[in-house]
């Protein structure tokens, strides 16, 4: 007689309820963690912009020097790189100003470079970037003439300088301002008055016989 051993069944796996347990752990998690890892990436895109605006300008400085002239809008950036065919034979061009080529920025777009300026004030050229939309004329656009675009935080504009911020005087309630010390002048040293001198009295003795 053959007898069969019974064996205890063994779970094969998670069972369906568990698996939605955990991937509504995996999906809160993902819910948290995904918005702050997006934000700070796009941040450090803004950032590298900035920078490399600033750089770009910092070079135009050296090839204003130079060339006694800022590269045209024709001509743009790429003038840093190589000698513009329609410069003329009596202007100096002592590069390459840039180690490498122009490149694009962050977000695979071509810096934008204008010169005479449109935008910024003063005699310097204008360079921006589409920044994050890849789209110009929006509040996104990293740019080297505006501190109030997104690529600047704090003290930093978006050309790259950085600018300490204006620091308010702290405004004093009535309870907390100082009160006024009030000095009194100091009183006139008078030296002490002499003492009148008295001639001593006779003792008198209280025996008449003395």
């Amino acid at each position: 007689m053959e007898f069969k051993r019974r064996r205890n069944p063994r779970r094969a796996g998670f069972t369906l309820v568990e698996m939605l347990i955990v991937l509504g752990i995996l999906v809160a998690l993902f819910a948290l963690v995904l918005p702050r890892f997006l934000g700070s990436q796009k941040k450090a895109k803004i950032d590298i912009a900035t920078t490399q605006i600033g750089s770009f300008r910092a070079t135009l400085e050296r090839y204003y020097i130079d060339c006694d002239q800022f590269p045209t809008t024709e001509q743009g950036l790429q003038a840093l790189v190589s000698k513009p065919a329609d410069l003329p034979d009596t202007v100096t061009w002592r590069g390459p100003y840039v180690t490498r080529d122009i490149g694009l920025d962050p977000w695979n777009n071509p810096y934008q470079y204008e010169y005479p300026p449109t935008h910024g004030g003063g005699d310097t050229p204008d360079i921006w970037s589409y920044g994050p939309d890849g789209e110009g004329g929006t509040e996104d656009d990293v740019c080297s003439w505006s501190s109030a675009s997104s690529g600047a935080a704090g003290g930093e504009t978006a050309s790259g300088d950085f600018k300490e911020p204006k620091l308010k005087a702290p405004i004093r309630s009535a309870k907390e301002s100082p009160k006024a010390s009030t000095k009194t002048s100091p009183k006139a040293f008078s030296p002490p008055k002499p003492s009148r001198a008295t001639t001593p009295k006779p003792i008198r003795s209280e025996n008449p016989n003395l």
